[in-house]
């Protein structure tokens, strides 16, 4: 059985954090650091959790210094690597040996004769795109995708590129992990956005974490964490495998509990339910709720369901002729369980809800948002201190990039105002996402792929699908700042655009400029680099775009050098289409940026109803055939989504390896296993279609009968292209159906 931690944090972080900057940068990364997430500095390129008001000297994190190691490492992947090398060579490589080649130094253009990638001018390469982008018969053949790291001047300058060119094809990373939560949320109280600040957490009676695993995913996370749990919160904690970061903290910075071992308790309570499991125990909370209101009485808030909420009377009768014991079997917790539960909700006068892909990645993923909104409305806990909905984000900038227009359906209002602010035309008709991306460069359909970062081959569902759809693309072009998968699963034509990182100085007219960024909780602030880009041939990712748009446009009307020349006339821009970001450029001088609007924190509900809703939905059949498991994919310790930095997973006791598949023991035994085995892992789809990943070894861990865990990129090759969430199509690689044979 691995040797699972229970405290997350403490010297083991510590002796991480210097084994990679020891490993890739160590004078410069220890330099740099200092500047993450402070005023002046730049933002941290891993997660999108928020800033604190009162910065520390050292505001970051284990994965901050994974994540700025691996951009500001001395490590270079340069045209010697390429003349080296075939494509056909690499594609052999792992992820991690592709990335680990370090920082790409100029712009590449692939060679079907030699099969190597060959450097090319900025130039040239702008050209060829823009020669590929004319020569399709219809703008609807492009595909463009954007990773959650793109900054929002560079993610407004492409949505207007690619809406000048004609289509709203927009796949995007909030596709592939939250976008159950903007679809439910929406439906529920009218914003796609989590409406708690970072401050909430000190004022909550009660932190419900759903589906995360923040020790491992958003560590600084932990930090608020420590400090709700200090002031007497109830941490309720659901998840299958017990996560270290869910039970015990001990935080590296905090010199006196270093030297004593003195770690904190983070959860009060944490139950393991079924995977998909999750909507049955919070209905199961609010039948509780709602026996006890009956019986008792003064237990919702009754005067915020009559004047915000609508639907109530008709989900309350859903819930009450719901079946306990139906309850119990879907969640698999006892009632006693979910009594407790409830208990502690009822018990508090202000309560957070946090989850993660946990809770989206489900075919019942926005049902099971829109759950937790119903436990939240019940008692009135939207819009007053210390209470409220926390999606939490995983990519930096994810909840900005969709803020300022990358989405494949943009309002009438947004298109119109992008229309009068820049003289364009910008198409009308819904656009397609990841999961319709994919499928359109499968069937011929979609003929262009350009990646504004991230990994989309692999980041995505049905890696055989997605490989074919790539592969058959007539260009594919990536904005990267390392080598990685996608590079590899080219089209005909291909390029890799080498672009700046988020530490390094980004000089535009003998300038230093700033970009602009959101975290999780709609604080937007400044991210200013400092340090000497890794090559004199990188550019940024707003020169990147502009370059191309000068290329595709040389006639007008947008004037893409001017802008280019001092980002601040971006955001002039963006605050023309966008009311919320008005007097954009004084707000980001101050501090810590400035705060969003949010329309459900101020009780107004931009809804059908004009009201929150309760929503009544159906529970999930989640029962499966005889011999069949569910399979969660997750990722490591040392990963970040697709970047893996090493091959530990130090909180789960796994050194070394990757290929590995988390088991219950009496799921080993009844299948005649034993730990170590090695087995062959299929999925069965709804598509009817069985997929194969080969050569995982059984470990035994601490996770409900039934379930089991393994870590993603490797196995997204078993998750369907139509195994997605219902109304968000964001995949299901939460809920694998799958069966194990020994091999």
């Amino acid at each position: 059985m691995a040797k699972a931690k229970t405290v997350a944090g403490g010297w083991g972080a510590l002796k991480s954090s210097m084994k990679f900057l020891k490993r890739e940068s160590f004078i410069k990364g220890n330099k740099t650091l200092l500047k993450m997430n402070k005023p002046g500095g730049f933002d941290c390129p891993g997660c999108a959790w928020p800033d604190p008001k009162d910065h520390s000297v050292a505001e970051f994190c284990e994965n901050g210094v994974k994540a700025l190691t691996y951009e500001t490492t001395k490590k270079r992947a340069t045209k010697a690597l390429f003349m080296k090398h075939t494509v056909s060579e690499m594609a052999k490589w792992d992820d991690f040996t592709l990335e680990d080649q370090g920082r790409l130094t100029e712009p590449f253009a692939y060679n079907s004769v030699t099969d190597k990638y060959e450097a090319i001018s900025w130039d040239d390469a702008f050209k060829l795109i823009a020669d590929e982008l004319r020569s399709l018969d219809d703008p609807n053949e492009a595909m463009f995708y954007t990773s959650g790291r793109t900054s929002n001047e560079a993610a407004f300058l492409y949505q207007l590129l690619v809406r000048a060119y004609g289509t709203n094809n927009f796949p995007d990373c909030s596709n592939l992990c939250h976008e159950s939560s903007g679809v439910g949320m929406s439906g529920s109280v009218g914003i796609a956005k989590g409406t708690v600040s970072i401050e909430d957490f000190d004022e909550a009676e009660a932190i419900y974490v759903f589906g995360q695993n923040p020790g491992t995913n958003h560590p600084r996370m932990l930090g608020e964490l420590q400090k709700a749990a200090k002031n007497g919160a109830k941490i309720v904690s659901y998840n299958p495998l017990k996560e270290a970061g869910l039970l015990n903290f001990l935080h590296p910075q905090h010199v006196v509990a270093m030297m004593t071992n003195s770690e904190t308790k983070i959860s009060s309570h944490y139950y393991q339910p079924l995977i998909g499991g999750d909507m049955a125990a919070v209905r199961g909370m609010i039948k509780h709720i709602l026996e006890q209101e009956d019986e008792k009485g003064g237990i919702i808030d009754k005067a915020f369901i009559a004047k915000h909420t609508d639907g109530f009377e008709a989900y309350a009768e859903k819930v009450k002729q719901e079946d306990w014991q139906q309850l119990v079997i879907q969640s698999g917790l006892s009632k006693e369980q979910i009594v407790e539960s409830a208990d502690i909700y009822i018990k508090a006068k202000s309560t957070i809800c946090c989850w993660a892909m946990g809770l989206t990645q489900h075919r019942h993923g926005v049902y099971n948002i829109q759950e937790v909104m119903n436990l939240l409305l019940i008692k009135g806990n939207i819009g007053r201190p210390g209470a409220g909905p926390c999606p939490v984000r995983g990519h930096s900038n994810v909840q900005g990039d969709r803020t300022v227009g990358i989405t494949e359906h943009p309002s009438e209002e947004f298109s119109n105002r992008l229309d009068a602010a820049f003289g364009i035309k910008s198409p009308r008709e819904h656009g397609l996402g990841a999961v319709h991306a994919i499928k359109a460069m499968a069937e011929g359909k979609g003929k262009f792929f350009f990646g504004m970062g991230g990994n989309f081959a692999s980041a995505t569902p049905d890696t055989e699908l997605t490989f074919k759809a790539l592969k058959g693309c007539q260009m594919t072009v990536h904005v990267s700042t390392h080598l990685n998968r996608s590079h590899i699963i080219h089209g005909k034509k291909a390029l890799i655009l080498p672009c700046l990182g988020r530490s390094e100085l980004d000089m535009q007219a003998g300038t230093r400029q700033s970009v602009t960024v959101e975290d999780s909780m709609s604080m937007v602030h400044a991210s200013s680099g400092a340090n000497l880009p890794a090559s004199t041939q990188l550019k940024s990712e707003p020169a990147i775009v502009a370059g191309l748009g000068q290329a595709l446009f040389p006639e007008g009307p947008i004037d893409w050098a001017y802008l280019l020349a001092d980002y601040g006339r971006i955001r002039d821009k963006m605050e023309e289409v966008l009311p919320e970001f008005k007097g954009y450029n004084e707000k980001i001088k101050a501090p810590g940026g400035f705060h969003l609007k949010n329309s459900a924190r101020d009780l107004e509900w931009n809804t059908e109803s004009g009201k929150a809703n309760f929503i009544s939905n159906d529970l999930p059949d989640i029962t499966l055939k005889s011999g069949h498991l569910r399979l969660m994919t997750m990722r490591s310790h040392d990963q970040y989504n697709t970047t893996i930095y090493d091959y530990n997973d130090r909180y789960r006791g796994i050194y070394g390896e990757r290929m590995v598949i988390f088991m219950n023991k009496i799921d080993i035994a009844n299948l005649g296993l034993q730990e170590s085995d090695k087995v062959e892992i299929t999925s069965h789809s709804k598509d009817g279609k069985e997929r194969q990943a080969a050569a995982f070894r059984v470990v035994e861990y601490d996770i409900p009968q039934g379930c089991t865990g393994a870590y993603f990129p490797e196995t997204n090759v078993l998750v369907g292209i139509d195994d997605y969430a219902e109304k968000s199509h964001t995949p299901m690689s939460k809920y694998i159906e799958i069966s194990l044979k020994k091999v």
